[in-house]
């Protein structure tokens, strides 16, 4: 039995220790769009109304926020294949850093905004840069292999909690700085007329201080442009050393797989029943080529968790600000930020501690399933949680008992996306073409996302002015796709 035990240990790969500096990097410069993304949570529903879009209508938030949401994704949507391409060609580091640049303004666009279609414009403008997302996927999949790739992919959904955590953060309690400290803040008269500028901008120069420390150390990935690179210095070489010989010079002009950012650095796409691409391995392969099932069933699996994933997080805001009478929960700005907060901070180490040994111990397939069945029970609480609101006619222990199991679900979901990213990865037919195959995922995942916070925004208000359902439609609808 001892003897069989250690050749079945024998046969598990050693784990290769994670790229941590790169990986810290890649993931410093993913951090800031999830900073900027959702620190305008707490207030966007109420700057919407400051705007006098809704003509003191509250009940018509719903849609022109819907739209606020809609735009950045879909503008994300129409941008990221584009980058990916991009990044396939000229490579990942000057595609990933361009991002936080475009963020940074974005968001002081945004936050300087009186009116409402120059929010649209500057949250449009937001999704054209956070499209990058892919790329850094790419180069998380181009420096982990097989036995440490589920690890890095397990930080990814935590550094979007801690983004998520620290966004609704900058965004509940900067929010109107000029109402919450009057003897500093209050002096300004910008303050009082900007009242949602400072969290923007405070995002903002979070996400241009990333970009700037990832310029410093963030290193190239593109197999393509480490094999020229290889092939710069071996004729450099060359040219010094008048003496060396064809078979010494044959190493740098081949690619090692073993090193960092090589192209079969994974170790697994080997084992992928794919078909294979012909030509140069370093050569993005044809777009056509990636159109088989094995390819696009992962994707068209992402863009769902996509759509239903963008509902739920375009209502929890929506809900808890609107008021009771309507049916919301009445919580106002500084609130629902730490309320957001909090949730991303036990989400981050959830997915942190849990997520990679999950995936290894289960798969990552079983573990995207668990994870998807879990929004049922995210969405069907919000019926609960008005019901108590309505009996109560205020924010009670019951309500927030509620509050807490509803969180406590959507800590399953957070899984949904390390898992389906893991799956995407594989279905690569080879290195070249990761940059594609991320980009397309993210792209049709950005066409989701666009209808997602319309349809639930727009579906959440025809459902209160209506009383569809007696005012639960949105749920019932929502739970069942």
């Amino acid at each position: 039995m001892s003897s069989e035990s250690s050749q079945q240990d024998e046969l598990i790969p050693k784990r290769t220790p994670l790229p941590k500096f790169q990986l810290f990097l890649v993931f410093l410069v993913q951090f800031a769009e999830p900073v900027t993304a959702t620190v305008i949570a707490p207030f966007v529903n109420q700057f919407v109304r400051d705007t006098g879009i809704i003509g003191g209508d509250e009940r018509k938030t719903g849609y022109y926020a819907g739209v606020i949401g809609s735009v950045f994704f879909f503008a994300e949507a129409l941008t990221v294949f584009h980058w990916g391409w991009a990044s396939d060609r000229v490579g990942r580091r000057p595609i990933l850093l361009l991002g936080p640049v475009g963020l940074s303004l974005a968001m002081l666009s945004f936050g300087m905004s009186h009116n409402y279609w120059i929010l649209v414009v500057s949250r449009a403008i937001q999704g054209v840069f956070n499209g990058n997302i892919g790329v850094s996927k790419t180069v998380i999949a181009e420096i982990t292999d097989s036995t440490n790739i589920a690890d890095a992919f397990a930080i990814m959904p935590m550094t979007w909690s801690i983004g998520s955590t620290i966004g609704p953060i900058l965004g509940g309690i900067l929010s109107e700085p000029a109402k919450r400290w009057p003897q500093s803040f209050g002096r300004f008269e910008f303050f009082h007329t900007h009242a949602y500028f400072l969290p923007c901008a405070a995002a903002g120069l979070f996400s241009l201080l990333s970009g700037a420390i990832a310029f410093v150390g963030l290193k190239e990935t593109l197999p393509s442009a480490i094999a020229n690179e290889k092939r710069k210095r071996a004729a450099e070489a060359s040219v010094e050393t008048s003496i060396i010989s064809s078979d010494s010079t044959t190493p740098l002009l081949t690619d090692d797989t073993a090193s960092y950012g090589s192209s079969d650095s994974t170790g697994r796409l080997g084992d992928n029943e794919l078909p294979s691409i012909k030509g140069d391995a370093n050569a993005p392969p044809p777009f056509r080529t990636l159109l088989v099932p094995q390819v696009m069933t992962p994707q068209m699996v992402y863009m769902v968790l996509a759509f239903v994933d963008m509902s739920s997080q375009i209502l929890l805001p929506l809900v808890y600000s609107t008021s009771i009478p309507v049916g919301g929960l009445g919580l106002d700005p500084y609130h629902i930020g730490i309320i957001l907060s909090v949730f991303g901070f036990v989400n981050a180490i959830v997915q942190l501690t849990m997520l990679g040994r999950l995936i290894r111990r289960f798969g990552p397939r079983n573990v995207y399933f668990v994870a998807q069945i879990s929004y049922v029970v995210n969405i069907g609480l919000y019926p609960f949680l008005i019901h108590f609101a309505r009996q109560a006619g205020r924010v009670d222990s019951k309500v927030w008992v509620v509050i807490v199991a509803q969180l406590v679900s959507r800590l399953t979901n957070g899984m949904a996306w390390g898992a389906i990213q893991i799956i995407i990865v594989d279905s690569a037919p080879t290195k070249a073409a990761l940059g594609a195959v991320n980009g397309m995922a993210q792209a049709l995942g950005s066409v989701s996302r666009s209808i997602g916070p319309s349809v639930a925004s727009s579906l959440f208000s025809i459902t209160l002015e209506r009383n569809l359902a007696g005012g639960n439609m949105v749920y019932l609808v929502l739970a069942g796709s």
